[in-house]
């Protein structure tokens, strides 16, 4: 039976999500306040991660604790002033990464991560996406020795348990592989699964062009004018209200703004990340991941695209880029990366969870209110296999995978 449904968000898991209703029938009307794939799809480093069988976790060794604390390196910022209200939901997050619970973590998130390719090439092939896609994975770079025989044996261990593809390169392969190198380093783990994406806010600019040929509508509005009817759900938009039997809430990190609206407390943080393009120079050839310094260089259209790790802070807070400034320092004693695109560095944020597990599901208090948020860092990876889930689970159906590790219900 096909139903109405209204899906806020039209980053690239709010736009699967309204996609995959579309193709099954379902009269879908996606909303956000920007064109779909302007916020935080925009700006990843546009790998589409099969590997990414692990969630991140908080670290736990004392010395990356310590680098942390003094504010040292690129992988992490974070604003002083904002600890204080993120600290209890960091705590758990750190709780959360212990070995034994990540292990946990980690056997619900792989069922999804195991669907990351599968759903995404229908969908590439709906939306005629070919062009912005490369089936040629991603490199991590190691700067010393014994740092690659440790990435080397994780990487092992995780491809034997998890049937992933990688190799192992030392420094010579590295360098044949990536001649524009400035100086040598020790090798890289070659991870032969993923896809690379030359533009991420493009792909999902064409899976939104997808949704609209399948019958669904986009429309400009404001997420937290979101009431209950008698019908079901109502939401302003420029062309005027807009009502659905149901609505999902897909808006990332600005998810806990309207769920807090409705009475929901869920334990929700933002990991807050910048990039800014470089050109004029020879960058990699495939996307790095520089272990050492805690950044990806990743070519696409408009250039060689510097993405940085995690900064705590507050999602709206200002922008305090200074883990581009670091990163760039290390970045460009490896490429040669003159010239900025642009003035300034973009800045986003990833939705997460303390428990590293995405949010979907039923809402537990409102009837025909779903949510669909918290991938923290693999909302791109992970979009399109939400996205069935989330119609799945809509229409009350069989599952691509079983939803209850995900659902709202488990955090009380």
């Amino acid at each position: 039976m096909t139903t109405s449904v209204l899906v806020l968000g039209a980053g690239m898991v709010g736009t699967c999500t309204a996609l995959h209703l579309a193709l099954r029938g379902h009269r879908v009307t996606l909303v956000d306040r920007k064109g779909p794939g302007q916020e935080t799809s925009y700006g990843n480093a546009g790998i589409i991660q099969r590997e990414a069988v692990q969630p991140y976790a908080f670290p736990r060794e004392p010395d990356v604790l310590a680098k942390m604390l003094l504010g040292q390196g690129a992988a992490l910022h974070y604003h002083w002033g904002a600890l204080p209200a993120l600290a209890p939901r960091l705590l758990r997050y750190w709780c959360n990464s212990h070995p034994e619970r990540h292990a946990a973590a980690t056997r619900h998130y792989a069922r999804l991560i195991e669907h990351a390719l599968s759903e995404h090439e229908p969908l590439i092939r709906a939306a005629g996406a070919e062009d912005l896609v490369r089936q040629v994975g991603y490199r991590v770079v190691y700067r010393d020795a014994r740092a690659l025989q440790q990435g080397a044996d994780e990487a092992r261990a995780v491809a034997q348990a998890y049937g992933l593809r990688h190799a192992v390169l030392d420094a010579q392969a590295l360098a044949q592989a990536e001649p524009a190198l400035r100086m040598p380093l020790a090798g890289a783990v070659h991870w032969l699964d993923p896809w690379v994406v030359s533009d991420p806010g493009e792909l999902v600019q064409r899976y939104a062009q997808a949704l609209e040929r399948a019958g669904g509508v986009i429309a400009q509005g404001d997420a937290t004018t979101l009431r209950a009817t008698a019908r079901g759900w109502a939401v302003r938009t420029q062309a005027g209200e807009v009502d659905a039997e149901h609505a999902v809430v897909a808006l990332g990190p600005w998810s806990e703004t309207l769920t807090r609206r409705f009475g929901y407390r869920l334990p929700l943080f933002v990991k807050r990340g910048y990039h800014r393009h470089y050109r004029g120079g020879e960058g990699p050839r495939i996307p790095l991941l520089d272990e050492a310094g805690g950044y990806v260089l990743a070519p696409m259209r408009r250039g060689v695209r510097l993405t940085t790790g995690a900064e705590f802070a507050f999602v709206d807070a200002p922008p305090t880029p200074v883990q581009v400034d670091r990163a760039y320092a290390q970045a460009r004693r490896l490429f040669d990366l003159p010239e900025p695109v642009e003035a300034q560095p973009w800045m986003g944020a990833r939705p997460c969870t303390v428990d590293m597990l995405p949010v979907i599901g039923p809402a537990p208090r409102h009837a025909r209110l779903w949510f669909n948020f918290g991938h923290a860092h693999q909302g791109f990876t992970l979009g399109p296999v939400s996205g069935r889930l989330m119609a799945e689970l809509i229409e009350g159906g069989p599952t691509v995978v079983d939803p209850a590790p995900y659902a709202p219900t488990r955090f009380g």
